[in-house]
């Protein structure tokens, strides 16, 4: 702990504004002094310093005044907040703080808790939970941050008026009755429900149902060429082409992925390339073998070679192209299923594509 907290002070203090400012830099020094100020090691110096950087951003100066108020400083948080506004306009970043206006929404709720605002968080609590309770795609940073803002929201304002309705499953009826924010039934898989709010209280409900798609039905992501193009072939280690559906056992050749970035929507950052292989292929890890070089593939952030799948992770210029191959064994006889090779931005859902999956078969 006394470790991380010499870190962000050497951080905070060594902080300047230059160019990455301009990309979430400020926010990030913003939440370096939230959280020191969160441990009770406030650098009140480092936090005067930004408070008077000439741009400072809206989403910075609502963290920043988290920070002030956490240090004890609620005059300068409320001063620093003032005339701010509470709405932000739809964006979304692959990169930076991977940040969103839905996300940046939470984060002024929970300075808004903090300061005990009871009513303008109110105004923001409703509509934030009711995007979380839609079909919409959110990234894991502004659906944990958003649960995050409610969940303090919840906590420092408890309510002694009870969660209350009726429930019919199946004909069987249940009345509830409880203080909690959440309440989880669990339901048959088949049957007739109906709930009826009997209280005073505005109740969402919601049914999460799970289980396995079908064979060929797990394509989940759309394909759309016009913002990511992807290409997949499968070849011999000579570069000539072969039926991938149907191989002789003990055959050697590669899956080749091209990708391009077509420069419609601009740089795209933490790309995911999945490729999960049929258990009849071994993946010979040319890592591992110190070949690599047979198989040259376009550089990437990150790659994780596993048993059964390979994990690519790498950004993408626009109108750039990219080629990853995986080096391939038949090695078992049998019918095996492919399943889809996805490849997707991992903050944002409307950058993807997808080849759905297929019988493949290992023959003598």
């Amino acid at each position: 702990f006394d470790g991380i907290i010499r870190f962000l002070k050497t951080k905070a203090s060594n902080w300047v504004p230059n160019s990455n400012n301009f990309y979430g830099g400020d926010l990030s020094q913003a939440y370096r002094l939230y959280v020191l100020a969160l441990a009770k090691r406030a650098d009140i110096a480092a936090m005067n310093r930004l408070r008077t950087f000439e741009y400072l951003s809206v989403a910075a100066k609502w963290r920043l005044a988290a920070a002030y108020k956490l240090a004890g400083q609620g005059e300068a948080a409320n001063s620093l907040i003032q005339n701010l506004p509470t709405d932000v306009k739809p964006y979304t970043q692959l990169g930076g703080t991977y940040g969103s206006d839905v996300r940046d929404q939470a984060m002024i709720l929970e300075t808004l808790t903090l300061l005990r605002r009871k009513a303008a968080a109110g105004q923001l609590l409703q509509p934030l939970a009711a995007k979380l309770g839609t079909d919409e795609w959110y990234s894991t940073q502004t659906t944990a941050y958003s649960l995050l803002a409610i969940a303090k929201f919840c906590g420092a304002n408890t309510s002694s008026t009870t969660l209350q309705y009726s429930s019919t499953i199946n004909g069987k009826t249940s009345n509830t009755n409880s203080k909690q924010y959440f309440v989880q039934e669990q339901l048959p898989v088949k049957g007739n429900i109906n709930i009826k709010n009997t209280g005073n209280r505005v109740l969402f409900a919601r049914i999460v149902l799970q289980g396995q798609p079908a064979t060929g039905q797990n394509n989940f992501l759309p394909n759309r060429s016009d913002v990511l193009e992807m290409d997949i072939q499968y070849k011999l280690l000579n570069g000539k082409p072969i039926n991938h559906l149907v191989i002789r056992q003990g055959t050697d050749f590669y899956a080749e992925v091209n990708i391009k970035n077509p420069g419609k929507m601009g740089l795209y950052e933490q790309m995911a390339l999945t490729q999960i292989f049929p258990s009849g292929w071994e993946i010979i890890n040319t890592r591992v073998n110190d070949n690599e070089s047979i198989l040259a593939s376009s550089p990437y952030t990150y790659r994780d070679v596993r048993d059964d799948r390979v994990l690519t992770y790498f950004n993408l210029r626009e109108n750039q192209s990219v080629k990853y191959k995986v080096l391939l064994n038949a090695s078992y006889i049998g019918k095996y299923y492919l399943s889809a090779t996805q490849c997707e931005a991992m903050y944002n859902n409307n950058i993807s594509a997808s080849e759905k999956g297929m019988w493949v078969q290992v023959v003598k």
